[in-house]
């Protein structure tokens, strides 16, 4: 009788295993299926400083495009460092954005033109 007992629990067990595992796997179907929608303070056309201006232009344009001009420009005149490739070596233009400093992380220099933009 004992083990008649021990066999009814062990399909118990898997049944209500079973059953767990398919409602999570149900969950995560449906939270893969929401999309992202982007935050519209991103896409807020800004002000640009006139040190600023002479890197991207001085249209107002959003944060995202002052980042990708930003990033042409570095790339167009081939100031990412050939060691780090970090690191940023200004050049006139760029210096008077990144406050005088001649050599700035990526991480430093997003930091030093959110100064310029209002």
């Amino acid at each position: 009788m004992a083990t008649k007992k021990a066999a009814k629990k062990k399909t118990v067990k898997k049944a209500v295993k079973k059953a767990v595992t398919k409602k999570v796997v149900k969950k995560k179907a449906v939270k893969a299926k929401t999309k992202r929608k982007p935050n519209p303070e991103f896409m807020k056309p800004m002000k640009i400083s006139d040190a600023l201006a002479t890197v991207v232009g001085s249209k107002p344009i959003p944060r995202t495009e002052v980042t990708k001009k930003l990033w042409q420009y570095i790339k167009k005149h081939k100031l990412q460092d050939k060691v780090n490739r970090r690191n940023i070596n200004a050049d006139a233009n760029l210096r008077a954005v990144f406050g005088g400093k001649g050599t700035v992380s990526m991480f430093e220099m997003t930091k030093l033109v959110n100064k310029h933009l209002g």
